[in-house]
């Protein structure tokens, strides 16, 4: 019976003291997850508010290093108290904020009294990790890359002048980390690799010069990111690519190694369905703290460096709308064309949503590509699309604008209309004239099956006018 007992309490034990895997991580995620940062336009004030209640924390000590241009507080948060240093920072770029959302998520889950305990104790008693969770408070508050002289932060780690990257510079050679991690989004566009996946995660060991050569430092960055591929790839394998190692004199990756510190550049892309990115935030969450992890066990060195390689790397083969196999017709011949799309986002000015920007990319045969939605259009007729004129265009109907759809009206003429954008499902212009389909130009155009209108195609969205499904998030005002 005293056997019996005795085995039921090392059950229990081993239940309540969790291994922290990486699917263990996945799925007590929202636990940990900040709830007020769900927009990825993140405001300096929010964060700045989330650092001060940090200060609460006996685990934390947080630390004012600095001030960016306009006078806006950078700070950091170190956790744990072990020999190796590790620097994190992120929004660098002012509108990358994936990183700076998970690192919030990261605070919380190593501030929760829970059944992961004893790896955070770990983790604590190896590793002295510093956070900067906010590099660049004024790009971020007008949610641009740049900082408020329009200098790229990630190109002054040799000039040092600006007050940004004095303060990343000054913390680097404060701690001599070990280990750095450089958190940043890229562009949704990437593919891993010659193929229909795209980029949701990319990582690079930077180089320290042109000859791309490979030391210890660099070796390590190396093995650390396998590590952490290794785990990311349970959940989006196939996503996860490598930036190119072009050497860049200027950046500050490139320099960590130059200056002795692993550093792992970490680049956010896409995911389909996911413009928030609420679940490249979570696995933003996942690697960083299966990272350190790996750090504190050291089990980083047990990967192959050469197998870094074997990562596919990035390539730009997506659009965000593909159209395949339209027919256009010219001197009343019949040419089977593809449509490329993409749509730039345009941050509405102090309000946390985007207006869109698109813009035909590419036209002419595209079988190379791929989209991150694609339509077959085998058998549908490309047109072009026609404007109406009308004069109070905010009285307009579901019905009446429906009715604009099917009859090929993609814009409207009126004299009331002078905004740059429009929550309206049409484009705007100054007169009367039907849009050009060309490179360059706004994807505004017709699809008809069997001579009438199937889809709209305003500012790069389509709309179905039979089954009245896709939304056209705005139109423009095309002067």
């Amino acid at each position: 019976m005293k056997k019996i007992l005795l085995l039921l309490l090392i059950i229990l034990s081993t239940v309540k003291a969790q291994i922290m895997t990486s699917e263990n991580l996945y799925n007590n995620y929202e636990k940990y997850k900040t709830e007020n940062l769900e927009h990825r336009r993140v405001s300096y004030l929010t964060v700045k508010e989330l650092i001060e209640n940090l200060k609460s924390k006996t685990i934390f000590e947080v630390e004012k290093i600095g001030e960016s241009l306009n006078g806006r507080e950078i700070h950091s948060v170190q956790f744990g108290e072990g020999e190796i240093n590790v620097l994190l920072w992120s929004q660098m770029h002012g509108d990358e904020s994936t990183a700076t959302r998970a690192l919030f998520d990261i605070f919380n889950f190593l501030s929760t009294d829970d059944e992961f305990n004893d790896v955070k104790k770990m983790i604590s008693d190896k590793l002295s990790v510093y956070f900067i969770p906010m590099l660049n408070p004024d790009g971020a508050e007008k949610f641009t890359r740049r900082n408020e002289l329009e200098i790229d932060l990630n190109r002054d780690a040799i000039r040092l002048q600006f007050p940004e990257s004095i303060a990343l510079k000054s913390m680097h050679d404060k701690l001599k980390p070990s280990f750095g991690f450089n958190l940043h989004d890229q562009s949704h566009r990437y593919s891993a690799g010659n193929n229909f996946k795209t980029a949701s995660i990319s990582f690079l060991a930077p180089p320290f010069n042109y000859e791309r050569e490979i030391n210890a430092v660099r070796s390590n960055t190396m093995k650390l990111i396998l590590s952490m591929v290794k785990e990311l790839e349970k959940f989006i394998p196939g996503h996860i690519g490598r930036y190119s190692d072009e050497f860049e004199p200027r950046a500050f990756g490139d320099n960590f190694i130059k200056w002795g510190t692993s550093s792992v550049l970490i680049e956010t892309g896409g995911w389909k369905n996911d413009e928030g990115k609420s679940f490249l935030r979570k696995l933003n969450f996942i690697a960083i703290l299966k990272g350190l992890e790996s750090i504190a066990l050291e089990s980083y060195k047990n990967m192959n460096a050469a197998d870094y390689e074997k990562i596919p790397e990035n390539e730009k083969f997506h659009f965000d709308l593909l159209l395949r196999n339209l027919t256009a017709v010219y001197n009343s011949k019949k040419y089977t064309v593809d449509i490329g799309i993409n749509r730039d986002e345009v941050p509405a000015e102090n309000e946390n949503y985007f207006f869109y920007e698109s813009v035909i990319e590419d036209f002419g045969d595209l079988s190379i590509y791929y989209g991150i939605e694609e339509i077959d259009c085998t058998g549908l007729k490309l047109r072009e699309g026609r404007t109406a004129e009308i004069e109070n265009p905010e009285s307009l109907t579901k019905t009446e604008i429906n009715d604009f759809h099917k009859e090929g009206v993609t814009s409207l003429t009126s004299n009331t209309f002078t905004e740059t954008f429009t929550h309206l499902p049409f484009n705007f212009r100054s007169r009367i004239e039907n849009p050009k389909i060309a490179v360059d130009s706004n994807p505004e155009f017709v699809i008809l099956k069997s001579g009438k209108v199937k889809y709209v195609c305003i500012n790069g969205f389509l709309k179905d006018v039979e089954s009245k499904s896709g939304t056209i998030k705005n139109g423009m005002f095309l002067r």
